[in-house]
């Protein structure tokens, strides 16, 4: 019965009637090398990341911009990475190529593409929610409307399209891409408790 529920489609007028909810717990913006070596402990002990990547936006035709920032979220903990300040051989040459380590986020290819450009690497362990969705007939493929089909409440997309290249982040801008990838976190595991995704 619940996946059924699940299942429904919503009008934008539904989920926009419901409640909004954002990442309220411990978070590090991570702009040093140093500060990367810090946490890597926590971030190669998680099993099960959130993930997500945020790209400052193109207003021409033909400019492309590459991630700005990496957001990873274990059970306890947001980390931002700010990807023009830290190096990147572990962040992608280990973590993103970790196959006993999921990845989990919406769209997820398409990030790994991109974060290619900047360090070559082959992505393994990654998950992408929507590709679990549309295997289970849930209508629900995007971030936002799967956290309004699973858990009945609203996050904000308002700062997705401002600076991703900034050196100092907004909080807006922290509070947006932490609560992306918690929330990403957070549906692989609903998924994992319903029996829609497998664990690694």
């Amino acid at each position: 019965m619940e996946l059924t529920f699940i299942q429904r489609r919503l009008t934008s007028d539904e989920i926009n009637a419901l409640p909004l909810v954002h990442y309220e717990g411990p978070l590090s913006v991570v702009r040093s090398a140093k500060h990367l070596d810090e946490v890597l402990p926590a971030l190669r002990a998680e099993p099960i990341l959130g993930f997500d990547t945020e790209t400052r936006p193109t207003f021409r035709k033909g400019s492309v911009h590459l991630p700005s920032l990496m957001q990873l979220a274990t059970a306890d903990h947001v980390y931002l990475i700010q990807l023009d300040m830290v190096p990147l051989d572990v962040l992608c040459g280990e973590l993103m190529t970790n196959p006993a380590q999921i990845k989990a986020g919406v769209a997820i290819g398409e990030d790994m593409r991109t974060l290619g450009l900047r360090f070559p690497f082959t992505p393994q362990g990654h998950v992408d929610l929507g590709t679990i969705a549309e295997k289970h007939n849930i209508y629900s493929r995007g971030l936002r409307s799967l956290v309004a089909s699973f858990f009945g409440e609203r996050i904000s997309k308002g700062p997705q399209c401002s600076n991703w290249g900034v050196s100092r982040l907004s909080q807006r801008q922290i509070i947006y891409a932490a609560t992306d990838a918690w929330m990403g976190r957070r549906l692989y595991m609903r998924m994992l408790e319903l029996g829609l995704a497998e664990a690694l």
